[in-house]
Formats: C-alpha cells, structure tokens, sequence
C-alpha cells in the first residue's frame, strides 16, 4: 500500500525478457522484481496487450453514506465518544461499523471529539490526593 507503480518501461522489458524464452521468475530476478509482478505483466500483456498499471480504486467507507447525518451530530453534541457515535449508528441507523472506521472518517472529514469518557467528567487537573504533610502529622506517625 503506498508504492509507486513500476514503470512501463520496466515492465516492458521484462515482457521481452519473457517474449525472449526466459522463464518469468528468471526475468523477475534480473530485473529485481518479485515473481509475483512478472507473471501478473505478462498475463496482462497476454490480455489486454497493455503494460500501464490498473487504475486504483478509490477507496470507500460505508459511513460517506450517512456523513452528513454524522456531522450534524458532531455538531449538536460535541462530547460524543467513539463508542456511543458507534452505538447511534447502530441504533438509529442500523449501520455496524467499527469505532476505528469512526476515528479515519472523522479524520478524513477534520472533525474532533473527545475520545475518552473519562475525560468528560474532569474540570481540572487531576490531584494525588492527602500530601506527606499530612500523613506525618497524623497521630501514631513514627
């Protein structure tokens, strides 16, 4: 994911390699590629007589479909957790999803939440509690 696509040119010769007699793994390993690419350039080539690169697929979410309804509920509560978004798309919209595919929409769309529940109770920082102070000057402190 997120590799170049070798070059028409390169993937010519391996072609002609192959067109030449060479066996495909023989032609991958003198053009340093893997096994696997020489063989799906020369069935292509075999098919279709074109040696550029399959157009990628775009990929899709199943949550673009109800991103607006997403994002007007981001709008009216801001304070939503992953877990609950994911409970109200099941709930409302009958859509189970993962709170991982909640997290990449958000991020694809920029929008934030807070994303722990325990975070939502908390008005400042937290505090250790009693200090030492007090623990000595407690009756029967050695």
């Amino acid at each position: 994911m997120g590799r170049r696509a070798y070059s028409e040119d390169l993937r010519g010769r391996v072609v002609a390699e192959v067109a030449a007699g060479a066996s495909r793994r023989s032609a991958a390993r003198r053009f340093k590629v893997s096994a696997s690419s020489a063989v799906r350039w020369v069935d292509c080539h075999a098919e279709t007589g074109s040696l550029s690169p399959r157009r990628k697929r775009k990929p899709r979410s199943p949550l673009e479909e109800h991103a607006s309804w997403l994002l007007e509920l981001i709008a009216q509560e801001a304070d939503l957790t992953l877990a609950e978004i994911q409970q109200r798309l099941l709930a409302q919209r009958g859509v189970r999803t993962t709170d991982s595919s909640i997290d990449r929409f958000f991020k694809r769309h920029k929008g934030s939440f807070k994303k722990k529940e325990s975070a939502r109770g908390r008005a400042g920082p937290l505090r250790r509690g009693r200090g030492t102070a007090k623990l000595e000057s407690r009756p029967g402190a050695p």
